[in-house]
């Protein structure tokens, strides 16, 4: 089987849907003839490992994120071309979210080619507080998003919490529902004291004082200007961010601040380890990767509510904030409350089971299973199923 997939970017920019389509990537060269992962050209492309992954990178325009911190890379005309010929060879496309120009184009001309389309659905619909941006959203998902949900031969949820926002379209079969993985080789508790004593010295971090991290994109999105105002209030707290973007709390001039810059995965999990309370009071938001993989690192998470909801196996892990963008001075010190009561109510025999719940292999053989049964249909042309309105069904 040779399946397509097509993403807004490549895991060099660090984003979680990029680094789930990398890592989903890498799963399926054990059950495949070839994957070809097909993404925007913004930066740099690094070469996959193995000969049996392609990566195709088109042309594109990346100025929006760059003036607005929204990432929505635009294609080039030129890119026609390479999607056109890509899902021509593929026997399966999958596609990690709708309203990326070069996904909508993968849909369209795979709908023309008669090949078989997987939708991974990420996000809900965001929340900006920008009027305009927020209007742009909505009409989008409308427009976009639900009509190719819709019409897709099958749609995976990542969370429950994304899964609900879509619970109304009329789906061609019922949707899945399978969970993001986590390494626990790289992500799992902190051995010793005395290793995390050495993690807080390295980084700089004081060993008298609480941390409470932060992982991701420094965007409004993300809940950085709830942070702001939580490093404030939370004056006996260091807060360590660590990621990039237009919102640095470099910026803020915060004596308890501490930002870390360049690190992923294998000088990332220390971070975590060395650090009392996770807190992302994102909204719009499925299961965020980061979330699951401080979690297998053995600390508590503050997030938002509807975040709260994405597994209820997370229940009592998570100590969820409501947020809401008119006040968040209001919701700042909410999150200074939750952090507080986190690092109290720590858990960590329950902590300890979070690894166990999510696995890349386990979620590599579900999709596979899937495509192959998609691309067996397809072959014999078997006609589509009647619609459905979702279904729950959950693969863990």
């Amino acid at each position: 089987m040779r399946p397509l997939i097509v993403s807004a970017y490549f895991d060099d920019h660090r984003g979680g849907i990029e680094i789930v389509a990398g890592r989903l990537a890498r799963e399926f060269r054990r059950g495949c003839e070839t994957v070809t992962w097909l993404a925007n050209r913004t930066g740099s492309v690094c070469a996959p490992a193995d000969e049996r992954e392609r990566r195709v990178s088109v042309p594109a325009f990346n100025g929006l994120e760059s003036a607005l911190g929204l990432p929505f890379p635009i294609a080039a005309p030129t890119a026609l071309g390479a999607i056109r010929r890509e899902v021509g060879r593929a026997d399966v496309v999958m596609l990690h979210d709708c309203v990326y120009p070069t996904n909508i184009v993968a849909f369209l001309v795979a709908r023309w080619l008669r090949k078989p389309v997987v939708i991974t659905q990420h996000i809900g619909n965001v929340p900006y507080r920008n009027p305009l941006l927020r209007g742009l959203m909505k009409l989008m998902t409308r427009l976009v998003t639900r009509p190719m949900l819709a019409r897709a031969d099958q749609v995976v949820f990542i969370s429950k919490t994304t899964a609900k926002t879509f619970a109304d379209v009329r789906f061609r079969r019922p949707p899945r529902l399978i969970f993001n993985g986590i390494d626990s080789d790289v992500f799992h508790p902190v051995a010793s004291h005395g290793e995390r004593a050495a993690v807080r010295e390295r980084l700089e971090l004081p060993l008298d004082r609480p941390v409470a991290l932060f992982v991701g994109r420094f965007v409004e999105k993300k809940g950085l200007h709830i942070l702001q105002h939580a490093a404030r209030l939370g004056g006996d707290v260091t807060w360590g961010f660590a990621g990039w973007g237009k919102l640095d709390p470099r910026q803020w001039g915060l004596p308890n601040v501490r930002v870390y810059t360049g690190l992923a995965e294998a000088s990332l999990a220390p971070l975590y380890r060395a650090s009392d309370v996770f807190v992302l009071p994102s909204t719009g938001e499925g299961l965020p990767l980061v979330l699951q993989e401080a979690l297998a690192c053995g600390i508590p998470a503050v997030c938002g509510a509807e975040t709260a909801q994405a597994d209820d196996r997370l229940a009592g892990l998570l100590h969820p904030v409501a947020v809401d963008d008119r006040d968040p001075q209001e919701v700042a010190g909410n999150v200074v409350q939750a952090v507080h009561a986190a690092m109290a109510a720590r858990r960590p025999e329950r902590l300890g089971q979070v690894a166990d719940w999510y696995s890349w292999s386990r979620a590599g053989e579900l999709y596979l299973e899937l495509m192959k049964t998609m691309a067996t249909r397809a072959t014999a042309g078997q006609p589509s199923a009647a619609p459905v309105l979702w279904q729950p069904r959950l693969d863990r």
